[in-house]
């Protein structure tokens, strides 16, 4: 089954090179929130250098991305900061937070959380959600698969209607409906614009 984490439980996880030397820490994870992949991420320093670092870790960078540990061939494949996050770019924005349309127009909650798929693949499955009465499921969360054709536009998230009806309570389902998507050929997740989007830690906001 595939492996799913929030992006929320990859902050302050060990940056590791394949030689064994932990160089930094995720601070932020960045993705392009309309095409469904992660980007890169920020770091932040280790121990009492724990501040934000200058350097970032782009995605093309990233060895594997495990439960325990983002791994990375060596210190070299890290660049600059604005390789991964260009602070000044018109429409990013945070995504924990942002309200969720259907392409039928209905609002359908709010973003907690998006997850991230572990391994090689950089890809977003999903997103947690604290839904709304349209979904049926009142005060209550639930876990929406991140397929088709997506769009992020400032703080909202607009997704394909269907998905509604695929929400599913925890993470294993989640995961084993990505896997039964996966095999029937569902197409990845596709989007209309290119947004760049943070994923912070709450204190961050």
């Amino acid at each position: 089954m595939t492996a799913l984490m929030l992006a929320a439980e990859l902050t302050k996880r060990p940056v590791v090179t394949l030689g064994g030397e932990a160089v930094a820490q995720i601070k932020d994870t960045v993705f392009d929130a309309s095409g469904g992949q992660i980007t890169g991420f920020t770091l932040a320093g280790r121990g009492l250098l724990s501040g934000p670092l200058k350097q970032s870790l782009p995605w093309t960078g990233v060895h594997a991305l495990g439960p325990d540990a983002v791994m990375i061939p060596a210190v070299e494949v890290l660049q600059a900061r604005d390789a991964v996050v260009d602070r000044g770019e018109a429409g990013s924005g945070q995504v924990r937070g942002a309200r969720v349309l259907s392409d039928a127009g209905l609002e359908l909650g709010t973003v907690l959380d998006a997850v991230v798929e572990g391994g090689t693949s950089g890809r977003v499955a999903g997103f947690h959600v604290d839904t709304t009465e349209a979904m049926g499921r009142h005060e209550r969360r639930a876990f929406l698969p991140a397929y088709g054709r997506l769009a992020m536009t400032g703080d909202t998230l607009v997704i394909p209607a269907r998905l509604a009806e695929q929400a599913v309570d925890d993470l294993d389902a989640l995961a084993a409906a990505w896997d039964r998507t996966r095999a029937a050929g569902e197409p990845g997740l596709r989007g209309t614009e290119s947004r760049a989007a943070h994923l912070r830690k709450e204190d961050d906001r």
